[in-house]
Protein backbone atom coordinates (compact mmCIF):
# COMPACT_ATOMS: atom_id res chain seq x y z
CA UNK A 1 0.00 0.00 0.00
CA UNK A 2 1.31 3.22 -0.91
CA UNK A 3 2.38 5.46 2.29
CA UNK A 4 -0.42 7.98 0.39
CA UNK A 5 -3.31 5.42 0.28
CA UNK A 6 -6.85 5.89 1.47
CA UNK A 7 -7.46 4.94 5.21
CA UNK A 8 -9.77 1.26 5.62
CA UNK A 9 -13.27 1.31 5.61
CA UNK A 10 -15.41 1.19 8.20
CA UNK A 11 -15.69 -2.34 9.28
CA UNK A 12 -12.60 -3.54 7.45
CA UNK A 13 -9.69 -6.10 8.37
CA UNK A 14 -6.86 -4.91 10.83
CA UNK A 15 -3.73 -3.95 9.54
CA UNK A 16 -1.82 -6.77 11.32
CA UNK A 17 -3.72 -9.81 13.87
CA UNK A 18 -1.74 -12.68 16.11
CA UNK A 19 -2.45 -14.63 18.16
CA UNK A 20 0.31 -15.74 20.76
CA UNK A 21 0.71 -18.99 22.72
CA UNK A 22 2.63 -19.30 26.22
CA UNK A 23 4.21 -22.16 25.79
CA UNK A 24 4.66 -22.42 29.21
CA UNK A 25 0.75 -22.50 30.63
CA UNK A 26 -0.87 -22.51 27.86
CA UNK A 27 -2.72 -19.17 28.30
CA UNK A 28 -3.10 -16.94 25.28
CA UNK A 29 -2.11 -13.01 24.18
CA UNK A 30 -2.99 -11.08 21.15
CA UNK A 31 -1.78 -8.51 19.40
CA UNK A 32 -4.09 -6.57 17.04
CA UNK A 33 -2.57 -3.31 14.72
CA UNK A 34 -5.95 -1.82 13.32
CA UNK A 35 -3.66 0.74 11.31
CA UNK A 36 -0.16 2.78 11.09
CA UNK A 37 0.82 6.58 10.86
CA UNK A 38 4.21 6.98 9.63
CA UNK A 39 4.95 3.50 10.57
CA UNK A 40 4.12 3.50 14.53
CA UNK A 41 0.90 2.59 16.33
CA UNK A 42 -0.32 3.27 19.52
CA UNK A 43 -2.68 1.17 22.10
CA UNK A 44 -2.41 -0.46 25.54
CA UNK A 45 -2.33 -3.77 26.95
CA UNK A 46 -4.38 -5.55 29.22
CA UNK A 47 -4.57 -8.85 31.01
CA UNK A 48 -8.08 -10.32 31.98
CA UNK A 49 -9.32 -13.81 32.04
CA UNK A 50 -11.31 -14.10 29.26
CA UNK A 51 -9.61 -11.70 27.01
CA UNK A 52 -10.50 -12.40 23.15
CA UNK A 53 -9.13 -11.78 19.93
CA UNK A 54 -12.20 -10.15 18.62
CA UNK A 55 -12.30 -7.50 22.14
CA UNK A 56 -8.55 -6.80 21.32
CA UNK A 57 -9.35 -6.00 17.79
CA UNK A 58 -12.31 -3.49 18.93
CA UNK A 59 -10.09 -1.84 21.07
CA UNK A 60 -7.29 -1.61 18.17
CA UNK A 61 -9.98 0.15 16.33
CA UNK A 62 -11.08 2.31 19.06
CA UNK A 63 -7.54 3.10 19.63
CA UNK A 64 -7.62 4.65 15.43
CA UNK A 65 -10.18 6.85 16.34
CA UNK A 66 -9.00 8.17 19.64
CA UNK A 67 -5.45 8.89 17.93
CA UNK A 68 -7.75 10.98 15.06
CA UNK A 69 -9.87 12.70 17.19
CA UNK A 70 -6.97 14.53 18.40
CA UNK A 71 -5.11 15.55 15.78
CA UNK A 72 -4.75 19.24 15.96
CA UNK A 73 -2.82 20.43 12.59
CA UNK A 74 -1.19 22.59 14.81
CA UNK A 75 0.52 20.52 17.65
CA UNK A 76 3.82 18.99 17.84
CA UNK A 77 1.97 15.62 18.49
CA UNK A 78 1.27 13.66 15.35
CA UNK A 79 -1.26 10.95 15.84
CA UNK A 80 -0.10 7.79 15.63
CA UNK A 81 -1.98 4.50 14.85
CA UNK A 82 -4.42 2.40 16.47
CA UNK A 83 -3.46 -0.97 17.98
CA UNK A 84 -4.15 -2.97 21.56
CA UNK A 85 -3.00 -6.16 22.78
CA UNK A 86 -4.39 -8.62 25.15
CA UNK A 87 -3.39 -11.55 27.45
CA UNK A 88 -6.13 -13.92 28.87
CA UNK A 89 -5.30 -14.46 32.16
CA UNK A 90 -6.14 -13.37 35.89
CA UNK A 91 -3.52 -10.94 36.38
CA UNK A 92 -3.75 -11.52 40.67
CA UNK A 93 -2.95 -15.41 39.55
CA UNK A 94 0.73 -15.97 41.24
CA UNK A 95 2.32 -16.70 37.57
CA UNK A 96 0.64 -13.47 36.29
CA UNK A 97 3.60 -11.34 36.03
CA UNK A 98 6.02 -14.21 34.46
CA UNK A 99 3.02 -14.90 31.83
CA UNK A 100 3.36 -11.01 31.25
CA UNK A 101 7.00 -11.03 30.37
CA UNK A 102 6.87 -14.03 27.96
CA UNK A 103 4.31 -12.58 26.21
CA UNK A 104 6.71 -9.42 25.81
CA UNK A 105 9.42 -11.66 24.67
CA UNK A 106 7.64 -12.90 21.92
CA UNK A 107 6.15 -9.60 21.30
CA UNK A 108 9.39 -7.70 21.53
CA UNK A 109 9.95 -7.46 17.44
CA UNK A 110 6.78 -5.49 17.31
CA UNK A 111 6.93 -3.55 20.38
CA UNK A 112 10.35 -2.46 19.05
CA UNK A 113 9.58 -1.42 15.47
CA UNK A 114 6.13 0.24 15.41
CA UNK A 115 3.78 -0.91 18.07
CA UNK A 116 4.12 1.56 21.17
CA UNK A 117 2.07 0.41 24.53
CA UNK A 118 1.64 0.93 28.23
CA UNK A 119 -0.99 -0.15 30.79
CA UNK A 120 -4.19 -1.09 30.11
CA UNK A 121 -7.21 -2.86 32.50
CA UNK A 122 -5.65 -5.24 34.87
CA UNK A 123 -1.61 -3.91 34.67
CA UNK A 124 0.34 -1.18 36.02
CA UNK A 125 2.60 0.69 34.42
CA UNK A 126 5.42 -0.03 36.83
CA UNK A 127 4.57 -3.86 36.16
CA UNK A 128 4.64 -3.39 32.56
CA UNK A 129 7.52 -1.29 32.49
CA UNK A 130 9.58 -3.66 34.82
CA UNK A 131 8.33 -6.80 32.81
CA UNK A 132 9.65 -4.91 28.83
CA UNK A 133 13.30 -4.83 30.73
CA UNK A 134 12.80 -8.23 31.44
CA UNK A 135 12.29 -8.75 27.95
CA UNK A 136 14.42 -7.28 26.58
CA UNK A 137 13.43 -3.71 25.49
CA UNK A 138 14.61 -0.48 26.16
CA UNK A 139 11.16 0.32 26.74
CA UNK A 140 7.56 0.05 25.74
CA UNK A 141 7.10 3.17 23.38
CA UNK A 142 10.83 3.01 22.08
CA UNK A 143 9.33 2.57 18.59
CA UNK A 144 8.22 5.97 18.24
CA UNK A 145 11.49 7.67 18.98
CA UNK A 146 12.91 7.91 15.37
CA UNK A 147 9.83 10.17 15.08
CA UNK A 148 11.00 12.83 17.66
CA UNK A 149 13.06 15.82 16.72
CA UNK A 150 14.79 15.59 20.27
CA UNK A 151 14.86 11.88 21.55
CA UNK A 152 16.94 12.68 24.61
CA UNK A 153 15.07 16.00 25.41
CA UNK A 154 11.41 13.94 24.84
CA UNK A 155 12.65 10.95 27.12
CA UNK A 156 13.62 13.44 29.66
CA UNK A 157 10.80 15.16 29.66
CA UNK A 158 8.72 11.92 29.99
CA UNK A 159 10.27 10.25 32.94
CA UNK A 160 10.45 13.84 35.05
CA UNK A 161 6.26 13.69 34.32
CA UNK A 162 5.95 10.02 35.63
CA UNK A 163 8.37 10.80 38.44
CA UNK A 164 5.75 13.40 39.42
CA UNK A 165 3.12 12.71 42.53
CA UNK A 166 0.09 14.89 43.21
CA UNK A 167 -1.41 13.79 46.84
CA UNK A 168 0.38 10.59 46.59
CA UNK A 169 -0.49 9.47 43.36
CA UNK A 170 1.43 9.41 40.22
CA UNK A 171 0.32 11.88 37.59
CA UNK A 172 0.17 9.20 34.83
CA UNK A 173 -2.45 8.09 37.07
CA UNK A 174 -4.36 10.82 37.01
CA UNK A 175 -4.71 12.57 33.78
CA UNK A 176 -7.57 10.06 32.32
CA UNK A 177 -9.54 10.71 35.30
CA UNK A 178 -8.79 14.24 34.84
CA UNK A 179 -10.18 13.66 31.03
CA UNK A 180 -13.05 11.52 32.22
CA UNK A 181 -13.94 13.98 34.92
CA UNK A 182 -13.71 17.50 32.21
CA UNK A 183 -16.09 15.23 30.21
CA UNK A 184 -18.78 14.93 32.41
CA UNK A 185 -18.79 18.63 33.32
CA UNK A 186 -18.40 19.76 29.44
CA UNK A 187 -21.94 17.28 29.07
CA UNK A 188 -23.59 19.11 31.97
CA UNK A 189 -22.63 22.67 31.06
CA UNK A 190 -24.06 21.73 27.83
CA UNK A 191 -27.56 21.24 29.60
CA UNK A 192 -27.11 23.76 32.09
CA UNK A 193 -26.88 21.41 35.25
CA UNK A 194 -24.44 22.62 38.01
CA UNK A 195 -21.91 19.97 39.49
CA UNK A 196 -23.53 20.18 42.89
CA UNK A 197 -26.64 18.81 41.64
CA UNK A 198 -25.35 15.99 40.11
CA UNK A 199 -24.75 12.69 41.60
CA UNK A 200 -22.51 10.17 40.29
CA UNK A 201 -21.97 6.49 40.73
CA UNK A 202 -18.65 4.67 39.88
CA UNK A 203 -17.83 1.21 38.91
CA UNK A 204 -14.44 0.24 39.39
CA UNK A 205 -11.71 2.35 41.52
CA UNK A 206 -8.85 1.21 39.73
CA UNK A 207 -6.31 3.83 38.02
CA UNK A 208 -9.15 5.46 35.40
CA UNK A 209 -11.86 4.70 37.68
CA UNK A 210 -10.24 5.71 41.17
CA UNK A 211 -9.16 9.37 39.39
CA UNK A 212 -12.29 9.95 37.91
CA UNK A 213 -14.37 9.87 41.62
CA UNK A 214 -11.59 12.12 42.74
CA UNK A 215 -11.94 14.78 40.10
CA UNK A 216 -15.74 14.64 40.22
CA UNK A 217 -16.00 15.24 43.69
CA UNK A 218 -13.10 17.58 43.89
CA UNK A 219 -15.16 19.62 40.96
CA UNK A 220 -18.68 19.33 43.04
CA UNK A 221 -20.00 16.00 42.52
CA UNK A 222 -21.86 13.98 44.96
CA UNK A 223 -20.33 10.34 44.84
CA UNK A 224 -22.84 8.23 45.94
CA UNK A 225 -21.66 4.70 44.66
CA UNK A 226 -18.67 3.08 44.04
CA UNK A 227 -17.92 -0.24 43.03
CA UNK A 228 -15.10 -2.94 43.35
CA UNK A 229 -14.84 -6.72 42.90
CA UNK A 230 -16.26 -6.87 46.37
CA UNK A 231 -19.30 -5.48 45.96
CA UNK A 232 -20.82 -2.22 45.88
CA UNK A 233 -20.22 0.53 48.34
CA UNK A 234 -22.99 3.30 48.60
CA UNK A 235 -24.15 6.43 50.30
CA UNK A 236 -26.68 8.45 49.35
CA UNK A 237 -25.93 11.30 51.71
CA UNK A 238 -22.17 11.03 49.53
CA UNK A 239 -18.94 8.56 50.25
CA UNK A 240 -16.18 10.08 51.19
CA UNK A 241 -14.11 9.38 47.82
CA UNK A 242 -10.53 10.33 49.73
CA UNK A 243 -10.91 8.10 52.62
CA UNK A 244 -11.79 5.21 50.31
CA UNK A 245 -8.96 5.47 47.65
CA UNK A 246 -6.63 5.32 50.74
CA UNK A 247 -7.96 2.10 51.56
CA UNK A 248 -7.36 0.52 48.07
CA UNK A 249 -5.06 -2.37 47.01
CA UNK A 250 -2.81 -2.29 43.67
CA UNK A 251 -6.47 -3.88 42.19
CA UNK A 252 -8.14 -1.34 43.26
CA UNK A 253 -10.53 -3.38 46.25
CA UNK A 254 -11.15 -1.12 49.26
CA UNK A 255 -10.32 -2.27 53.21
CA UNK A 256 -14.04 -1.86 54.37
CA UNK A 257 -12.68 -1.12 57.41
CA UNK A 258 -12.94 2.11 56.20
CA UNK A 259 -16.64 2.61 55.89
CA UNK A 260 -18.62 5.12 57.75
CA UNK A 261 -21.69 4.56 59.53
CA UNK A 262 -23.90 5.50 56.88
CA UNK A 263 -21.98 3.85 54.04
CA UNK A 264 -24.18 0.40 52.84
CA UNK A 265 -22.44 -2.47 51.26
CA UNK A 266 -24.51 -3.54 48.51
CA UNK A 267 -23.97 -6.42 45.51
CA UNK A 268 -21.83 -6.07 43.07
CA UNK A 269 -23.70 -4.75 40.73
CA UNK A 270 -25.86 -2.32 42.55
CA UNK A 271 -24.15 0.61 41.05
CA UNK A 272 -25.96 0.29 37.85
CA UNK A 273 -29.60 1.33 39.83
CA UNK A 274 -27.72 3.64 41.59
CA UNK A 275 -30.04 6.95 42.11
CA UNK A 276 -27.49 9.14 40.13
CA UNK A 277 -27.42 11.95 37.28
CA UNK A 278 -24.14 9.91 36.41
CA UNK A 279 -22.94 6.58 35.38
CA UNK A 280 -19.02 6.02 34.99
CA UNK A 281 -18.53 2.19 34.23
CA UNK A 282 -14.89 2.49 34.64
CA UNK A 283 -13.62 -1.23 35.10
CA UNK A 284 -14.71 -3.97 32.28
CA UNK A 285 -15.93 -4.44 29.35
CA UNK A 286 -19.80 -5.15 28.59
CA UNK A 287 -20.39 -4.27 31.95
CA UNK A 288 -24.33 -2.72 30.63
CA UNK A 289 -25.73 -4.89 28.11
CA UNK A 290 -29.79 -5.54 26.71
CA UNK A 291 -30.91 -7.66 29.70
CA UNK A 292 -29.59 -5.08 32.88
CA UNK A 293 -29.68 -1.52 30.70
CA UNK A 294 -33.34 -0.93 31.99
CA UNK A 295 -31.85 -1.01 35.49
CA UNK A 296 -30.14 2.19 34.82
CA UNK A 297 -31.59 5.46 36.15
CA UNK A 298 -29.11 8.05 35.14
CA UNK A 299 -29.45 10.59 32.85
CA UNK A 300 -25.57 10.43 31.28
CA UNK A 301 -23.23 7.30 31.11
CA UNK A 302 -19.37 8.23 30.83
CA UNK A 303 -17.46 5.22 29.27
CA UNK A 304 -14.34 5.60 31.02
CA UNK A 305 -13.97 1.76 30.74
CA UNK A 306 -13.11 0.54 26.90
CA UNK A 307 -16.33 -0.88 25.22
CA UNK A 308 -18.44 -1.10 28.44
CA UNK A 309 -21.74 -0.28 26.69
CA UNK A 310 -22.85 -3.14 24.47
CA UNK A 311 -24.43 -1.86 21.01
CA UNK A 312 -27.78 -3.23 22.05
CA UNK A 313 -27.80 -1.54 25.19
CA UNK A 314 -26.64 1.69 23.85
CA UNK A 315 -30.02 1.66 21.60
CA UNK A 316 -32.42 0.75 24.25
CA UNK A 317 -30.48 3.43 26.12
CA UNK A 318 -30.66 6.10 23.84
CA UNK A 319 -34.73 5.22 22.99
CA UNK A 320 -35.46 6.31 26.89
CA UNK A 321 -33.46 9.31 26.68
CA UNK A 322 -29.95 8.20 28.46
CA UNK A 323 -26.70 10.21 26.57
CA UNK A 324 -23.52 7.70 26.32
CA UNK A 325 -20.36 9.62 26.10
CA UNK A 326 -18.51 6.86 24.17
CA UNK A 327 -15.02 5.53 25.68
CA UNK A 328 -13.45 7.00 22.76
CA UNK A 329 -13.52 10.24 23.90
CA UNK A 330 -13.87 10.01 27.19
CA UNK A 331 -11.03 7.67 27.97
CA UNK A 332 -8.96 9.10 25.68
CA UNK A 333 -6.68 12.11 27.96
CA UNK A 334 -4.24 9.13 29.04
CA UNK A 335 -2.95 7.99 25.62
CA UNK A 336 -3.12 11.84 24.87
CA UNK A 337 -0.97 13.18 27.89
CA UNK A 338 1.96 10.69 26.70
CA UNK A 339 1.84 12.31 23.37
CA UNK A 340 1.58 15.66 24.42
CA UNK A 341 4.33 15.28 26.60
CA UNK A 342 7.13 13.23 24.59
CA UNK A 343 6.32 15.57 21.31
CA UNK A 344 6.30 18.85 23.04
CA UNK A 345 2.81 20.03 23.88
CA UNK A 346 3.84 20.14 27.21
CA UNK A 347 6.67 20.05 29.79
CA UNK A 348 9.16 22.56 27.39
CA UNK A 349 8.24 25.73 29.17
CA UNK A 350 10.50 26.65 31.96
CA UNK A 351 7.93 27.17 33.91
CA UNK A 352 6.24 23.61 33.84
CA UNK A 353 9.79 22.58 34.73
CA UNK A 354 10.69 24.18 37.66
CA UNK A 355 8.82 21.97 39.51
CA UNK A 356 6.73 18.64 39.54
CA UNK A 357 3.27 20.80 40.90
CA UNK A 358 3.85 23.08 37.68
CA UNK A 359 4.51 19.93 35.36
CA UNK A 360 1.08 18.40 37.13
CA UNK A 361 -0.98 22.02 37.03
CA UNK A 362 0.35 22.51 33.11
CA UNK A 363 -0.70 18.44 32.29
CA UNK A 364 -4.18 18.76 33.90
CA UNK A 365 -4.56 22.57 32.38
CA UNK A 366 -4.18 21.09 28.90
CA UNK A 367 -6.02 17.80 29.47
CA UNK A 368 -9.02 20.03 30.36
CA UNK A 369 -8.82 22.42 27.42
CA UNK A 370 -8.40 19.52 24.88
CA UNK A 371 -10.95 17.70 26.75
CA UNK A 372 -13.65 20.20 26.83
CA UNK A 373 -13.14 21.28 23.48
CA UNK A 374 -13.33 17.66 21.91
CA UNK A 375 -16.46 16.67 23.85
CA UNK A 376 -17.77 20.04 23.08
CA UNK A 377 -17.44 19.41 19.28
CA UNK A 378 -18.98 15.50 19.80
CA UNK A 379 -21.96 16.96 21.75
CA UNK A 380 -22.54 19.69 18.37
CA UNK A 381 -21.70 17.46 15.94
CA UNK A 382 -24.30 14.80 17.15
CA UNK A 383 -26.75 17.85 17.62
CA UNK A 384 -26.16 18.99 14.13
CA UNK A 385 -26.10 15.65 12.80
CA UNK A 386 -29.22 14.10 14.86
CA UNK A 387 -27.22 11.20 16.20
CA UNK A 388 -25.48 10.25 19.43
CA UNK A 389 -22.36 11.24 20.87
CA UNK A 390 -20.89 7.82 19.97
CA UNK A 391 -21.69 8.06 15.79
CA UNK A 392 -20.91 11.93 15.56
CA UNK A 393 -17.05 10.97 17.30
CA UNK A 394 -16.93 8.04 15.03
CA UNK A 395 -18.16 11.13 11.79
CA UNK A 396 -15.46 13.12 13.59
CA UNK A 397 -12.75 10.79 13.61
CA UNK A 398 -13.44 9.89 9.99
CA UNK A 399 -13.43 13.30 8.64
CA UNK A 400 -9.95 13.39 10.27
CA UNK A 401 -8.39 10.38 9.49
CA UNK A 402 -7.77 11.00 5.51
CA UNK A 403 -6.04 14.19 6.30
CA UNK A 404 -3.65 12.41 8.66
CA UNK A 405 -3.04 9.75 5.86
CA UNK A 406 -2.34 12.17 2.99
CA UNK A 407 0.02 14.45 5.28
CA UNK A 408 1.77 11.45 7.41
CA UNK A 409 1.46 8.05 5.29
CA UNK A 410 1.48 4.45 6.90
CA UNK A 411 4.99 3.86 6.34
CA UNK A 412 7.71 5.37 8.40
CA UNK A 413 9.74 7.99 5.89
CA UNK A 414 12.94 7.02 4.24
CA UNK A 415 16.05 7.94 6.12
CA UNK A 416 17.85 9.86 3.09
CA UNK A 417 20.61 8.30 1.47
Amino acid sequence: MPASASPPPPGSPPFLSLTWTDHVTGRRGFLVVDRLVRGVCSGGLRMRPGCTLEEVAGLARGMTMKEALHYDPRARYIPLGGAKGGIDCDPRDPAAYDVLVRYLRAMRPYIADFWTMGEDLGLTQDAVDRAAAEAGLTSCVQAVYPLLDDEAAARRRLADAFAVEVDGVGLDALVGGCGVAESVLTALDAAGTAPDRARVAVQGLGTMGGATARFLARAGLTVVAVADIKGTIANPDGLDVEALLAARDAHGTVDRAALRPGDRELPDDAWLSADAEVLVPAAVSYAVDAANQDRIRARWIAEAANMPVLPDAERLLTARGVTVLPDVVVNSATNAWWWWTLFGDIGTAAASRASGAAMADEAFAHTRLAMRALVGQVLARARRDGTTPRAAAHALAADRLPEITDRFGWYAPRAAP
